[in-house]
């Protein structure tokens, strides 16, 4: 029985016009590699199909570009959970007739049934996706069908999520379409380009369509949009975007990670834009709900979980903080009178989607927090707040973590009738984000990186706002390093963690005004049992081997004391080899559950 590879995310694009399509397509690619980077491929068309694809990075594989004519093709980087890296299983897929190539962002849930039906038919399969379905039901309906027709057909027999990009031989066009995964267009001049993402072919053109759930798209010397939903061709807008190229590539650092938690002086700037009447709107719906709900996923969550002290204390209001993977146990309780406030990096996040659809058929509000301009997140809710950050690479969040901070403490500060004295707050912070991300600092950061670089454990505590801070630096360090790392409330030492620590086993203690005393206390407590202790907070002490000053920032505390420890995950990674803007076995963004 074969079995199903489980493609969690990856990067598609697609290309007509009249440069050499290979040349733009693996340009596309390796701008996508952040989405998946264990195997790629690449189809054009000269009107023959022609197509090369193996497994490794881009930069890995050796494609011959004279070898891969014409100006139509499509392209794809894969990452994929279990199964086989092999270079049968990478995309391109094309049909038992070699006439038809497909590639793929998603999971097709119902495909072991469509091959069974298909192999009745006499199709013979090669791989173990579940992609390969998709080529061959197109080439049986183009027995008596169109290729549009075909393309149409076959996507009704599809159950699950995707984003495709189709050719067929002979035919100049490329037809793709999207059901719960990303695909923007990009119009450029005589050219169209569909992508996962837009930094594929931000150097051709910042004209960008963002597409519609349901939709499918035909680009070729035109453009024409179909939604299958409404079975009817439909207008999209046309968005200029306001960023560039040149924030897309790493300049002059080693690392798109390194890069991004440098830009954090310039990204929280942004991340204060947000339209003072917007904010002010979001803090209405706050007060007005009967229960608010934040929800997010990984990075995500911990902003929320950051947020909901914040609340506590500026405004003195509950807000439930849920995983959106969980939130589906939430839903007896969710009313009209619901406020669900979902914070994403992507918009795209299949468990954060999925969360929103339920919430909305409970007749809940919602208000999204996100840094796609036209993702699915922002067109499923009724406020959106941006959070402004730029593109970012690395496939850890770094920027983006902090940007939702800043939009979260904004929004707990309007809620409490104090949105002057929250903006100022955190513009006084920005000039010692410079400092703290400086070529300095990270060098001063590195000298302890090289101390605990073989260390087999890290435990990381906090009480307070600095307990989501030690539960987000945790996953930071485990995420890139690959060093086990667990973040723990202080106060919980005692009920079983404090079992784990050994001589010499390195505890960051974060400390702020509020929790220094019992901070103190339980950095005590470790160094009892050999503990090597960093203290990061306003104040060394001497119980600290090693301390990292961060000012005393109250409520954008949080803001502040995360970027030592993402410079010194990144740090822990290029010393144990790891590699820090792909780590193994994750990727951007989880479209599919």
């Amino acid at each position: 029985m074969p079995y199903k590879v489980l493609i969690l995310v990856c990067g598609i694009i697609g290309y007509t016009g009249n440069k050499k399509a290979s040349k733009v397509v693996l340009k596309g690619l390796m701008t996508l590699e952040y989405r998946g980077y264990d195997s790629a491929g690449i189809v054009t068309l000269d009107p023959k199909i022609r197509i090369q694809k193996n497994v490794g990075k881009i930069n890995q594989i050796d494609f011959d570009m004279e070898k891969l004519p014409g100006n139509v093709g499509i392209g794809h980087t894969r990452w994929a959970t279990h199964g086989g890296v092999t270079k049968e299983n990478c995309h391109p897929h094309i049909s038992n007739n070699g006439k038809i190539a497909v590639v793929h962002n998603g999971i097709i849930e119902n495909y072991q049934e469509l091959r069974t039906f298909l192999e009745a038919k006499g199709f013979v399969f090669n791989t173990q996706t579940d992609t390969e379905v998709i080529p061959n039901l197109i080439e049986m309906y183009m027995k008596e069908n169109d290729f549009l027709d075909a393309v149409k057909k076959s996507i009704k027999m599809l159950e699950g999520s995707y984003a495709l990009a189709i050719v067929c031989e002979g035919l100049e066009k490329v037809i793709a379409v999207r059901k719960d995964s990303p695909l923007v267009v990009g119009v450029g001049d005589e050219e169209f380009f569909v992508a996962s993402d837009v930094p594929a072919f931000i150097e051709h053109t910042k004209k960008v369509i963002y597409l519609h759930e349901n939709d499918l798209v035909i680009i070729n010397k035109k453009l024409k949009i179909f939604n299958l939903k409404e079975d009817r061709e439909v207008e999209r807008p046309v968005h200029n975007i306001d960023w560039d190229m040149e924030q897309a590539k790493k300049g002059n650092f080693e690392h798109f990670m390194l890069k991004e938690i440098a830009e954090q002086t310039e990204s929280i700037k942004k991340s204060l834009r947000n339209n003072t009447k917007e904010i002010e709107r979001v803090s209405w719906m706050i007060n007005d709900a009967r229960k608010v709900y934040l929800i997010g996923c990984g990075s995500s969550y911990h902003a929320c979980l950051s947020a909901s002290y914040k609340f506590s204390s500026l405004a003195k209001k509950h807000l439930d903080v849920v995983l959106a993977s969980e939130f589906s146990n939430y839903r007896d309780l969710i009313e009209q009178d619901s406020l669900v406030i979902a914070v994403s990096q992507s918009g795209e996040t299949a468990d954060i989607l999925e969360a929103v659809k339920s919430a909305k058929e409970k007749g809940a509000k919602v208000v999204s927090i996100v840094n796609v301009t036209g993702s699915s997140l922002t067109r499923e809710s009724d406020e959106l707040l941006m959070m402004n950050s730029g593109p970012e690479i690395s496939v850890l969040s770094t920027k983006t973590y902090t940007s939702q901070l800043v939009v979260l403490t904004l929004l707990a500060y309007a809620t409490a009738g104090r949105y002057d004295e929250g903006k100022a707050k955190i513009k006084d912070l920005i000039n010692y984000v410079y400092y703290i991300t400086s070529a300095n600092a990270r060098d001063y950061i590195r000298k302890l990186s090289e101390k605990i670089k073989d260390s087999e454990h890290i435990y990381l505590i906090g009480r307070g706002l600095q307990y989501p801070t030690a539960l987000e630096a945790a996953l930071k360090i485990k995420e890139v390093s690959y060093i086990h790392a667990e973040g723990f409330a202080g106060g919980e030492l005692k009920h079983g963690a404090i079992a784990m620590i050994e001589k010499g086993t390195p505890c960051i203690v974060f400390t702020s005004d509020l929790t220094e005393k019992e901070m103190v206390g339980n950095a005590s407590e470790l160094k009892a049992r050999g503990a090597y202790i960093i203290g990061i907070g306003p104040r060394n002490n001497d119980l600290f081997d090693f301390f990292i000053k961060v000012m005393q920032a109250d409520e954008a505390n949080s803001i502040c004391q995360i970027i030592p420890i993402q410079i010194l995950a990144y740090q822990l990674a290029l010393l144990r080899g790891c590699d820090p803007d792909r780590p193994r076995n994750l990727a951007k963004s989880v479209t599919v559950k």
